[in-house]
């Protein structure tokens, strides 16, 4: 039982409600319906065991196996099971081929098109923590390759299961980098004495924290003011009145600014929690035009 739980902590279980997120996201955009169509729902379960456990697995156990230099002198991963030495660097392969496995038998289910895109993600999990590329160590790329993965394909999923890809709008494709962009910058400052310490160049060692933090702010208080802008500008729906969108940027702005300068997991949980509000009222307005 010890081992059990060892291996679902490795799986960051906290992190699977970020696709969960993104999917249901796009779901209600394509069909204006927050509960799947009968015909639907083995798809939406393939995908949803894609989007949590199977994933998060693939990129976890490969972001441990190749950390663990740096995370045997990081205090906040003392109790991660591979530097505790509850599972074997082998033990974390086996996790890594198996829910890759996992991952395409499920994106099967869900059709051509998650097969292609779950391909695209374990490749892009794959170059973001094993040598020689090793996107974490690169600045830019380590930010760029997770607002992808997150901020695109997590929501483009939940819309693929019913509409073509190319009709997902772009400005969603754009929100979508600034706001994933704006949450993953915080993380790199969590690890900065640590990372630092091994060598590796994440973008917190290569810009600093207090740069990490700007341009995560920015990025943060961008995505917010296209959103309303989006919203007042009918982009996606006509309303009479955005209220809750209106007192709620600002407010998100203001969260984050406070947040985000002293980062955790927990803190950040709570940005992204917050940010759920405005867009719950938003897709609530959307599936009543619809």
């Amino acid at each position: 039982m010890v081992r059990v739980w060892a291996v679902v902590r490795l799986t960051r279980p906290w992190f699977w409600p970020l696709g969960w997120a993104g999917a249901a996201f796009g779901a209600v955009l394509a069909t204006g319906d927050w509960l799947p169509a009968r015909g639907d729902v083995p798809a939406t379960i393939a995908v949803g065991l894609l989007l949590g456990p199977l994933v998060w697995t693939f990129v976890f156990a490969l972001n441990d196996l190749h950390d663990l230099p740096s995370d045997r002198h990081n205090p906040r991963k003392s109790a991660a099971p591979l530097v505790t030495g509850v599972l074997t660097p082998a033990d974390l392969r086996r996790c890594v081929h198996w829910s890759g496995i996992g991952a395409v038998m499920a994106a099967a289910v869900a059709g051509p098109v998650f097969v292609a895109g779950t391909a695209v993600v374990l490749v892009l999990g794959w170059m973001y923590s094993v040598p020689p590329i090793r996107l974490k160590g690169r600045p830019g790329a380590d930010v760029a390759v997770n607002a992808v993965v997150v901020g695109v394909f997590g929501p483009l999923a939940g819309w693929s299961l019913h509409r073509p890809v190319f009709d997902y709008q772009p400005i969603l494709v754009v929100l979508g980098l600034l706001l994933v962009t704006a949450l993953y910058l915080p993380t790199t400052v969590m690890d900065l004495s640590a990372d630092r310490a091994a060598g590796y160049a994440t973008a917190a060692v290569r810009w600093s924290a207090p740069a990490c933090y700007r341009a995560g702010l920015v990025s943060w208080a961008v995505a917010n003011a296209v959103w309303l802008a989006c919203c007042h500008l009918d982009v996606f729906v006509a309303r009479d009145s955005w209220l809750v969108q209106t007192v709620a940027a600002p407010l998100l702005v203001a969260l984050y600014a406070g947040l985000a300068r002293r980062p955790s997991i927990p803190r950040l949980a709570v940005v992204a929690v917050a940010f759920a509000v405005p867009a719950t009222d938003f897709l609530f307005a959307y599936a009543r035009a619809r």
